[in-house]
């Protein structure tokens, strides 16, 4: 089945619906426009120094494998080969993953954008991670082929799109099955049917066994009967430092923390992989036990990992291993682009 042009709209149209459902349009002044290249995104993006971050495209530098099983490793989008029949296959380990037909896994760029339609990868990213050519894809069994279309490359030449994000393959992957690309310089994932980012399923929680009856509380000091239960912790609230002001802190005290590369419209999270080991998600907190927080904007994102983390003023939010009690700022800064959290959701920018 040949794509229509019309197919990039609808798949876009359909991202915007989706995002609307939970936030708007964010105006934050705070927020970072420039997109620095090189090495130095890299170290902006998870506050590495540069000299231990990955370049801007996720290679580890080694000169790109052929691909046997397809030639994944083309020279440039002239050399760009089409998917053909795309199907969906299953992976231990990301669930169902979008493969071209020659069953090679079709991967998706974080520095990319879906709307609108753009590839930020070109020259020796495109070596690496060569560029899946539109023109004869036609949608498997299960995909509704309006997420399927098209973007025009910087060098004139066509690349298919997956619900807005342009598709590549992984020079190293050498055979159909290969997930050799996932997460590299926590940029490059596999796509979904949709063109999601692939993410396996959580399996259900197991039944929670009985709880044991509590122990009757001591009576507080001085004998005197116990008042009623004690209010149990917030699970955010709001903590004023001499450096920044009220801030917002977890149920810990742990300060909270914004990521300058994420995104509130449409509402998303760009720290993944070794991201999120550093910056852990805050985990959704019920708005009442949340003291001190301006409720707009108080939503849950569902992240592609499967995990579920809180937004404030739509923003994903985060804390920081290397803040080791409650009260430290260690966080604040870092990389220029993770600013702890103000109460209405805004990025604290004082160094």
């Amino acid at each position: 089945m040949g794509m229509k042009r019309g197919t990039t709209l609808a798949a876009a149209a359909i991202v915007v619906v989706l995002a609307a459902t939970a936030c708007g349009p964010a105006e934050d002044k705070a927020a970072d426009t420039t997109k620095p290249v090189g090495a130095a995104a890299a170290a902006q993006d998870y506050g590495k120094a540069p000299a231990a971050a990955d370049n801007a495209y996720g290679s580890d530098g080694a000169a790109p494998a052929a691909d046997a099983a397809g030639g994944a490793a083309a020279a440039g989008a002239s050399n760009a080969k089409p998917a053909g029949q795309l199907a969906v296959a299953q992976n231990d380990k990301l669930g169902p993953v979008l493969t071209d037909s020659a069953g090679l896994t079709l991967y998706r760029f974080d520095k990319d954008t879906a709307k609108p339609p753009k590839s930020n990868c070109d020259g020796d990213c495109e070596k690496t991670w060569p560029v899946v050519a539109a023109g004869d894809a036609i949608a498997a069994a299960g995909i509704d082929p309006a997420v399927l279309g098209e973007v025009v490359r910087s060098d004139g030449s066509k690349q298919l799109t997956v619900g807005g994000w342009p598709a590549y393959r992984y020079s190293k992957d050498a055979k159909a099955g290969d997930v050799n690309g996932q997460g590299v310089g926590g940029v490059w994932f596999a796509l979904a049917a949709d063109g999601k980012k692939a993410a396996k399923a959580a399996a259900p929680a197991a039944p929670a066994a009985p709880a044991a009856p509590a122990a009757p509380a001591a009576p507080p000091a001085g004998g005197a009967e116990a008042g009623g239960a004690a209010e149990a912790a917030p699970g955010l609230s709001v903590a004023k430092d001499a450096k920044l002001g009220d801030h917002i802190v977890d149920g810990k005290g742990m300060t909270v923390y914004r990521f300058k590369k994420d995104t509130a419209w449409p509402m998303a999270s760009n720290c993944t992989g070794d991201c999120v080991a550093k910056w852990p998600v805050v985990p959704p907190v019920d708005k009442a036990n949340a003291k001190g927080i301006v409720e707009k904007g108080y939503s849950v994102l569902d992240r592609p990992d499967g995990m579920k983390q809180q937004a404030i003023d739509c923003w994903p939010v985060y804390t920081f291993t290397g803040d080791k009690k409650p009260g430290d700022i260690n966080g604040q800064g870092v990389g220029g682009t993770w600013y702890a959290v103000s109460p209405d959701g805004k990025l604290i920018t004082v160094q």
